[in-house]
C-alpha cells in the first residue's frame, strides 16, 4: 500500500479523496494554483485539509504535477475527475516517472476516449450500440431524428440534434466548429436519436487479477443542456432483468479494453421499450459516485487505491447487494433567475446539513471565482425507499444556506419535488420541458424585506438622520422609512418602535404588522404578526445577507440620490451596461466614441467555461468604456455606458 498520494485536482473531489486517504492511513498531498487564492486570507478547503500542499502553475501542467509528486515523496497520483483524469499522456508520464496512476491503463483511456473507436470495440464484444455512422455517412445520413457528436468530446459540448435532412449541413458545420474549438479534433459521428431517452449508467470495478464486477446502475436523466443535475441509485425504471443484462454488457465493455480501476459505462435507454444501447465509457470516477456508495456500502476511492496498489477486489459479483435508495443534487454557483448564469463572491456564511452526506469545497471566507467549474458541493440523501430519499434530500437542501454566492438550491428543491420526478417518470428532456415552471424569480418576498428593515432599525448605520426619518408626530412614536435595494428594485419599509422588544412594520400592500427581531448566534429570529421566521444573517455596513430554507437574498440600504435601476440588469434605460456575472473580459468589440445600435454586441465576458455577450441597451454613443480584454470583473460591474441622443 502507498504511504503518500498526490491529488491532481481541487474542489470537492479533492476534499472527498483526502477524507478516504486519511481514513486508511495514507498521507495526502494537495496542489493548488494562484487562481485558487482569490483572497489572500482564504485558503481553499482542499489545501486546508491536506497533509501537504504544493503550488503549481496550472492544473493541466503535467510536468509540474509530476515534479510536485516527486518533491512530496508520493508513490501514486489520484486524478479525481475533470482536468487530466482521462488523459492518456498523463497516465503514461506518471508511469515513466515511476508513479502509479490511480486509474485505468493509458491504452484503455485512449480506447474509450474516442467515441468511434469505443463503439467499434464494445460492439465487437457483443455490447449493443446505437446505429450510427462516421466519415462519408455523415453527409448521406437519412435516419432522422439524429444526434451529431464530437468523437473526442464529452460533457455534451458540440452535440447537435437534427430532425430533418435539410438541417444536416448547417448542423454538421456547427458541431465541427465546436469540436475543433473545445477538443482540438473536428471528427464527428452521427447516431439515431432515441426519443424520450433515459440516461442510465453502470458502475464497474476491475482489478489487475482479472476480476471485473458491476455495482448496479445510476439514473442520470435529469439534465439541463446535457449536464447532469440530480442523480439517483438505483433507477426507478430498471428491472432486475435489465440490471443483470446491462451489468453484464458493462462488464464485457470493460474487459474488451483491459480496464482496471473504477469506471462508468453509460447507456441510452428507450423509456418505453427498455431497449438499451452503449453510449460511452467514462474512464474515471464520476461526480455522482456517492449514490452508488450509499446503496452498496462501498468506498469507491478506497477500492481505486487498493486496486492501483495491486490488491484483488475483495468481493465477487454475487456478493454485491443494493440496499435502499440514494439521491444526489449538485449545488452550483449559478443563478436560475438569470438564465443560470455563473455567479461568484465571498462565502459570508455557510450552513450545511449534518444528517446527510455532503461532498463540499465550501468554507466561510472562501471566494468563489470564475476560473473553475461552478459546482460547489453535492448533497446526497439515503432512504429505505425512493420516496423517503427524496423527502430527505428536500429537507437537507432546505437546511443548506450559502450567503454571499447565489446558488441553484431553490431550483433543485423545485425540481426534486416536481410530480414527474416524484413519480419516476424521467427522460433527458424533462428538465427543459418543465423549466419555466421551476425557475425562481428575482422577486424578494415581503417578509425578507421586512426582516432586513428590522435588522437595520435595531442598529442603524452611521448616517445623516434626515436620509432615513420621514417625519414625526406629537404624542406618537415616529415612523422611520428604510429604502432597501435588491435585485428586483427598491423597497420601502416603515418601522416604528424597538424591534428587540416590540415594533410595528408598514409594508405595501401588506399593511401594518406587529414585529419583533432578535439576532442570536448568526441567526435572525423574526416575528411578523402571527408568523415566526428564522434567517441565517450577515451584515456588513449598508448590506445584509439573509438565508432561509435554501434560498438567499442580498439587500443594500438605498440612499437618497442613488439610482433606482435594478442593479443586476445587463443594461437599462440609463444606458449603463453591467456584467451579468463575475468573470473575465474576453473581448471588447467597440471603442469609446463609437456609435452603436440597440442590441449591438459590446463586450464578451467569460466565466466558468461559459461566454456571455453583453449588448447595447439603447441606440447611442459609447461614452464610457472602463474595461479591457483580460480584465477580471465582478458581477454588476460597469462595462460601458451608452448615451442616447434622447
Amino acid at each position: 500500500m502507498f504511504s503518500t498520494v498526490l491529488i491532481a485536482n481541487r474542489g470537492e473531489i479533492a476534499v472527498r479523496i483526502i477524507r478516504t486517504l486519511r481514513a486508511i492511513g495514507i498521507t495526502s498531498v494537495a496542489v493548488y494554483t494562484e487562481s485558487d487564492y482569490t483572497a489572500p486570507d482564504a485558503a481553499p478547503l482542499h489545501v486546508r485539509m491536506a497533509d501537504q500542499a504544493l503550488q503549481i502553475p496550472h492544473y493541466l501542467d503535467i510536468e509540474a504535477l509530476v515534479a510536485a509528486a516527486r518533491a512530496s515523496g508520493a508513490q501514486a497520483v489520484h486524478p479525481g475527475y475533470g482536468f487530466l483524469a482521462e488523459n492518456a499522456a498523463f497516465a503514461r508520464r506518471c508511469a515513466a516517472e515511476g508513479l502509479v496512476f490511480i486509474g485505468p491503463p493509458a491504452d484503455a483511456i485512449e480506447a474509450m476516449g474516442d467515441k468511434i473507436r469505443a463503439k467499434r470495440t464494445v460492439s465487437e464484444a457483443g455490447v449493443p450500440v446505437v446505429p450510427g455512422g462516421i466519415g462519408a455517412d455523415l453527409e448521406t445520413w437519412t435516419d432522422f431524428p439524429a444526434l451529431i457528436k464530437p468523437s473526442a468530446g464529452g460533457g455534451g459540448k458540440g452535440m447537435v440534434l437534427v430532425r430533418t435532412a435539410g438541417e444536416l449541413p448547417e448542423a454538421l458545420a456547427s458541431a465541427r466548429r465546436t469540436a475543433e474549438a473545445a477538443f482540438g479534433d473536428g471528427t464527428l459521428l452521427i447516431e439515431r436519436y432515441i426519443e424520450n431517452p433515459r440516461h442510465i449508467e453502470i458502475q464497474v470495478l476491475a482489478d489487475t487479477h482479472g476480476g471485473v464486477v458491476h455495482l448496479g446502475e445510476r439514473e442520470c436523466s435529469l439534465q439541463r443542456r446535457h449536464q447532469k443535475i440530480i442523480e439517483e441509485a438505483p433507477s426507478p425504471f430498471v428491472t432486475e432483468a435489465m440490471r443483470e443484462g446491462m451489468g453484464a454488457a458493462a462488464v464485457e465493455a470493460a474487459r474488451s479494453v483491459g480496464y482496471t480501476g473504477a469506471g462508468t459505462v453509460e447507456f441510452i435507454v428507450d423509456g418505453v421499450s427498455g431497449d438499451y444501447h452503449f453510449m460511452e465509457m467514462n474512464t474515471r470516477l464520476q461526480v455522482e459516485h456517492p449514490v452508488t456508495e450509499l446503496v452498496t456500502g462501498l468506498d469507491l476511492v478506497e477500492l481505486q487505491v487498493r486496486v492501483a496498489a495491486g490488491e484483488p477486489l475483495p468481493f465477487g459479483q454475487d456478493e454485491v447487494r443494493l440496499r435502499g435508495h440514494a439521491v444526489e443534487a449538485r449545488v452550483y454557483a449559478e443563478d436560475p433567475a438569470r438564465g443560470f448564469l455563473p455567479t461568484g463572491g465571498r462565502v459570508r456564511a455557510l450552513r450545511e446539513p449534518t444528517t446527510v452526506r455532503v461532498d463540499s469545497s465550501l468554507a466561510e471566507g472562501v471566494v468563489v471565482g470564475s476560473h473553475f467549474d461552478p459546482m460547489l458541493s453535492k448533497v446526497v440523501a439515503w432512504g429505505e425507499d425512493r420516496a423517503t430519499a427524496l423527502r430527505t434530500l428536500d429537507r437537507a437542501l432546505a437546511e443548506t444556506t450559502v450567503l454571499g454566492v447565489t446558488t441553484n438550491i431553490p431550483f433543485l428543491r423545485a425540481l426534486a419535488g416536481h410530480p414527474d420526478v416524484v413519480a419516476g417518470e424521467l427522460d433527458t428532456g424533462l428538465v427543459e420541458r418543465v423549466l419555466p415552471a421551476l425557475e425562481p424569480t428575482a422577486d424578494v418576498p415581503d417578509d425578507v424585506v421586512a426582516a432586513a428593515a428590522l435588522l437595520f432599525h435595531n442598529a442603524p448605520p452611521a448616517t445623516d438622520p434626515w436620509e432615513v426619518a420621514d417625519g414625526w408626530r406629537v404624542g406618537e412614536r415616529a415612523w422611520t422609512t428604510w429604502r432597501l435595494e435588491s435585485r428586483d428594485g427598491v423597497h420601502e419599509v416603515a418601522v416604528r418602535g424597538l424591534p428587540a422588544s416590540g415594533a410595528e412594520v408598514r409594508l405595501e400592500p401588506t399593511g401594518v404588522m406587529s414585529a419583533r427581531a432578535v439576532v442570536e448566534g448568526g441567526e435572525l429570529a423574526v416575528t411578523l404578526g402571527a408568523r415566526s421566521l428564522r434567517f441565517v444573517v450577515v451584515r456588513e455596513g449598508d448590506t445584509v445577507w439573509l438565508g432561509r430554507e435554501g434560498a438567499a437574498w442580498t439587500l443594500t440600504r438605498h440612499r437618497i440620490g442613488d439610482p433606482g435601476d435594478r442593479p443586476g440588469a445587463a443594461g437599462g434605460g440609463d444606458g449603463i451596461v453591467r456584467s451579468p456575472m463575475p468573470g473575465t473580459v474576453l473581448l471588447v468589440k467597440v471603442a469609446a466614441g463609437d456609435q452603436v445600435s440597440e442590441g449591438q454586441p459590446l463586450v464578451v465576458v467569460e466565466a466558468m467555461k461559459m461566454e456571455h455577450t453583453v449588448t447595447a441597451p439603447v441606440q447611442g454613443t459609447v461614452t464610457e468604456l472602463p474595461v479591457r480584454a483580460g480584465q477580471p470583473v465582478d458581477m454588476d460591474a460597469v462595462l460601458a455606458v451608452v448615451s442616447s441622443e434622447e
